[in-house]
């Protein structure tokens, strides 16, 4: 029987490669981590964390803007420097923590680039060493896309974005996912004049029509310009600043201009080929229920894979992965029921199908509640909450539940817990309402907004 330095190498130490290996070694398997720079991957060091570090500091905007109907006068002023290094504070803590975790059950952290040179063997590229194990596990990842245009070098993505040595005067954020609407809340929120430029119709595609719209609404309401069905083509320095030409043969200046087009997978220069590992058409590791590849000694996890770039949801895969191989108890991660927040202002948590999905399962009801945050009904300020709930015909299953405004996320989170148990419209009507809160809502509709009887519309 062949000898191996080790039973698991993971690649990369984000989320879902932590997770992996700290259970694999909890269940006595002996476990290397290599990570060519810092232990936390995307979500801590470059992502999530940071990102809804900067949301808060973006919503104290909105916050002074009411105070006054509440009986404060505020006199504030914002300095970025101080966010930047409160913000490298908590990530480098976070940091510690991850390390400290892999470490207890005896992980080894080897600070190095890896290259996948077999089925059950890699190089390190500066250290020189090959290492082998019965296992590998790929968790390398995604980055930002940027697109390939002339001057594509004077834009900046979501990993420079949270650095900046100061704020800009403008931003022009390229995108309509949710990386360019939760960014173009900061930067305006900081006082940044913001601008997205996106090729589609409406922002956030994929998403419930009503979310698209109250988004778009909200943040339009924030200062926020939109310009759709219109793509950069170009980027030249313009003094300090960075001139845009657009599609339509338009060209303006802006203190900075940011590619939030969507990720692609860390799978350039990792030797996957040497190895046979197959990616599918999208360049992603091609993985099965169990996120084995079609080599049976090497796995992956997380957004290298393309299942769901989600940092919970690689944190499960990765869970799952050890518990498969080095527990007997073979898992595998659900995808269908994954609740989603966009962390924008107005924020927006979604579960399940959306109302365009749900029509074409069958007849379906809609619950939609529209009306002011209680927050702002003291001030002259209009914006709209939204909740919606898409449920079977006559009191059925909920198929799905979409929520824009003030908590929205924590809101979505619980219900995923009625939702995963295949909770009716009859089990929310049972319970009694939390007054006066938003979430009451969705357990006081009376009767359905409109219907969907044999694909048509009725109602609304």
């Amino acid at each position: 029987m062949m000898s191996h330095d080790y039973d698991l190498i993971v690649i990369g130490a984000g989320s879902g490669g932590v997770r992996a290996a700290r259970m694999a070694a909890t269940y006595g398997a002996r476990v290397a981590v290599v990570e060519e720079f810092r232990v936390g991957g995307t979500c801590v060091i470059r992502g999530c964390v940071p990102k809804k570090l900067y949301v808060y500091a973006a919503r104290y905007r909105d916050l002074f803007d009411l105070a006054p109907s509440f009986g404060w006068q505020v006199d504030s002023s914002f300095d970025w420097p101080t966010l930047v290094a409160n913000k490298e504070k908590e990530i480098t803590r976070l940091e510690a923590a991850y390390t400290a975790n892999l470490e207890k059950p005896g992980v080894e952290i080897v600070k190095d680039r890896a290259v996948v040179t077999g089925p059950n063997s890699i190089e390190l590229v500066q250290g020189g060493r090959a290492l082998t194990a019965k296992y590998l596990l790929v968790a390398t990842g995604a980055h930002p896309y940027i697109p390939d245009i002339p001057g594509k070098e004077f834009g900046i993505t979501s990993n420079e974005a949270f650095d900046l040595p100061k704020l800009p005067h403008s931003i022009l954020i390229e995108g309509g996912g949710y990386v360019a609407v939760e960014f173009a809340t900061v930067f305006a929120g900081l006082g940044v004049d913001t601008t997205i430029v996106y090729r589609g119709e409406c922002l956030l595609r994929g998403f419930d029509l009503d979310m698209r719209r109250g988004l778009e609404a909200g943040l339009i309401d924030r200062g926020i310009r939109i310009i759709y069905q219109t793509s950069i083509r170009s980027l030249a320095r313009h003094g300090d600043d960075v001139a845009a030409t657009f599609s339509d043969g338009v060209t303006a200046p802006y203190g900075a201009v940011m590619f939030a087009t969507g990720r692609r997978a860390n799978v350039r220069g990792l030797g996957l080929d040497k190895a046979g590992v197959h990616l599918n058409d999208r360049g992603e590791i091609a993985v099965d229920a169990y996120s084995r590849t079609n080599v049976p000694s090497i796995y992956a996890v997380g957004d290298v894979t393309g299942r769901a770039q989600l940092t919970p949801v690689a944190i499960r895969e990765g869970w799952y992965f050890a518990e498969t191989v080095f527990n007997d108890n073979p898992l595998a991660v659900d995808h269908s029921q994954i609740p989603t927040a966009v962390f924008s202002e107005p924020e927006i948590g979604v579960l399940g199908l959306t109302e365009a999905e749900a029509a074409t399962h069958g007849d379906i009801d809609v619950y939609v509640a529209r009306f002011r945050p209680m927050m702002t009904t003291l001030s002259t300020r209009t914006e709209r909450m939204i909740l919606k709930l898409i449920t079977e015909k006559d009191g059925g299953r909920v198929l799905g539940c979409h929520i824009l405004g003030p908590g929205a996320a924590e809101m979505i989170q619980l219900v995923a817990i009625a939702y995963g148990m295949g909770a009716t419209k009859a089990d929310f009507d049972r319970t009694i309402a939390l007054h006066p809160t938003a979430a009451e809502e969705l357990v006081t509709f009376k009767a359905p907004t409109y219907t969907y009887r044999n694909g048509d519309k009725v109602g609304g």
